[in-house]
């Protein structure tokens, strides 16, 4: 679907610039967050959002420990 939107130039093109320094268009960026608002009562994609993000982390073999994960301070 199709959406217009009334924001400022220089704002489209300061928004722009950043999407580009993270390698996204200003379009999927503004795609990413209206379906990330529209998902945060909705389970289903909570579940499906960690199931995305799942296994994406290195450790590099490291193992920590319960004691290590929940120090505080």
């Amino acid at each position: 679907m199709n959406l217009t939107l009334s924001v400022d130039k220089r704002i489209v093109d300061r928004a722009r610039k950043k999407a580009h320094s993270l390698g996204e268009t200003l379009n999927q960026l503004i795609s990413d967050y209206l379906q990330s608002l529209a998902a945060e009562d909705d389970p289903e994609c909570s579940i499906q959002e960690l199931r995305a993000l799942s296994g994406r982390g290195d450790s590099r073999g490291r193992r920590f420990s319960r004691d290590q994960i929940y120090r505080i301070g």
